[in-house]
């Protein structure tokens, strides 16, 4: 494929050409919000709902990179994996009210979409703070609630960017983030892995593998 030389970098050293695959779009998702849309800092809470997903458990890592103490969303069997990762304080999203469980947040990451979890991420945001919206979209009505509690409100899209692939991979190569790949399916499986997905059940990412 061609596309202008800034949107490559070299893949990790330590990672083979399938588990690298796993990580430019996710990856950047994850990091570009982190850094350059949130500007998150030492010492600030940020909330990341589907902590577990392919964008979720590297947004864990980047934040926690970043010296923030991360709060995430998972189902309870994904916990342990997660504090492995570096998340703080993990929530049981089928079990516990994440605006009774968590708060004073500086950041949300919102990777669900829903109403509900977007409603939750306003609800448990300080004033000042920011929430997230990744899949995008949010109702006026939203907006307006969230105006009325000094929350921000943004969504983002994914940018190529080859400088943040270089660093993404070197935070790989020196054992500060690892891309988790659960299964590989031959590409005549691409409808399998989309159902598969679709399950909202996957840890970490999903790969196809051409050959």
């Amino acid at each position: 494929m061609t596309a202008p030389s800034r949107h490559f970098a070299r893949k990790p050293a330590n990672l083979g050409h399938t588990d690298a695959a796993a990580v430019p779009l996710a990856g950047l998702t994850a990091y570009q919000i982190l850094t350059a849309l949130a500007g998150v800092e030492k010492g600030q809470r940020v909330l990341i709902h589907a902590a577990a997903g392919g964008v979720g458990h590297l947004a864990v890592q980047f934040a926690k990179e970043l010296g923030a103490y991360v709060v995430g969303t998972a189902s309870a069997g994904k916990h342990e994996w997660l504090r492995s990762l570096g998340a703080d304080e993990v929530i049981d999203y089928h079990s516990a009210d994440v605006a009774e469980a968590t708060g004073d947040i500086d950041v949300a990451v919102d990777l669900v979409g829903s109403e509900t979890t977007l409603v939750q991420s306003v609800a448990v945001t300080r004033p000042g703070g920011l929430v997230v919206a990744v899949p995008s979209g949010t109702s006026p009505e939203l907006l307006a609630r969230a105006a009325e509690s000094g929350v921000r409100v943004a969504s983002y899209l994914v940018e190529p960017d080859g400088h943040a692939l270089a660093e993404i991979a070197a935070l790989i190569e020196c054992g500060a983030v690892r891309a988790e790949v659960e299964e590989v399916f031959p590409l005549a499986a691409a409808a399998a892995a989309h159902r598969r997905m679709e399950d909202a059940r996957t840890r970490g990412k999903l790969v196809l593998a051409i050959r």
